[in-house]
């Protein structure tokens, strides 16, 4: 049921290796999807391209999900090279590394602005440039990637947290938007995984051990397995799931003490 065969999708917020996008992005090329995968910057370009040699026909583009000519450019590439579009996800996330460090009333405007920009409003740019080139399949799948951040006081998570809490109203909102055109909108919830994104919070390795110690399957979670999760949302087996927080966090989020 999660087989992607002759689907086309777009994966943003490709790193490095430890991406989870990039896990996803890895899965649905195992399952028969073409993908464009964006890079941010050319720091990033090297890497996102040789992780791609491996996946089916890639095309590669750059994107700077602030800057809304290359959300253009990109998007009218896709529509000439793909001809339309089922599947979207959204991995992009970032917060300045001093409003995560310093206590969160010291954030400032211009920290706040940059992170809910990046991480919440760039879905909103995505899913609108995406929106043609899935109704002319007839519908598609757009998945973010969220944290339980947005609902619980982590440490150190601060404005990204408050970032993510808007992602999550975001999936909703567009869910309920889009849903009329068979474009389902959902977001998966990850524990915490060593990424590049995950190196900013200080501490880090304490939430690791937290979670293996308070989750009920006593383990954190791996990038393979929310990919999975991913593919579910992405493929026709989720096809009556939308507006929803799909969480993979070895079942943290219901524990209490």
């Amino acid at each position: 049921m999660s087989d992607l065969q002759g689907k086309t999708g777009l994966v943003v917020g490709v790193a490095n290796k430890r991406s989870i996008a990039w896990a996803i992005a890895h899965a649905a090329s195992e399952a028969g999807a073409r993908m464009a995968v964006t890079y941010q910057g050319e720091r990033l370009e090297e890497n996102v391209r040789e992780l791609c040699a491996s996946l089916k026909d890639p095309l590669i583009l750059p994107l700077d999900v602030t800057d809304d000519s290359q959300m253009a450019t990109l998007f009218e590439r896709i529509g000439a090279e793909f001809g339309g579009l089922d599947f979207v996800v959204h991995g992009a996330a970032f917060a300045p590394r001093e409003e995560l460090s310093a206590p969160f009333v010291q954030t400032t405007r211009e920290g706040f602005r940059m992170s809910l920009d990046i991480s919440a409003y760039s879905l909103i740019a995505l899913s609108r440039g995406a929106l043609p080139l899935m109704e002319s399949r007839g519908g598609g799948s757009i998945v973010t990637l969220t944290y339980l951040g947005s609902e619980r006081v982590f440490q150190n998570y601060n404005v990204m947290g408050v970032a993510k809490a808007a992602l999550e109203s975001t999936v909703r909102y567009l869910a309920a938007d889009l849903g009329p055109k068979g474009i389902r909108v959902n977001a998966i919830s990850a524990g915490p995984i060593k990424t590049l994104a995950a190196s900013g919070i200080s501490g880090f390795s304490a939430i690791l051990q937290h979670y293996r110690d308070r989750a009920p399957l006593r383990r954190t979670v791996e990038a393979a397995e929310v990919a999975q999760a991913a593919m579910f949302l992405l493929s026709d087996a989720g096809r009556a799931v939308t507006a929803e927080v799909l969480m993979v966090d070895g079942g943290y989020h219901a524990t209490g003490m």
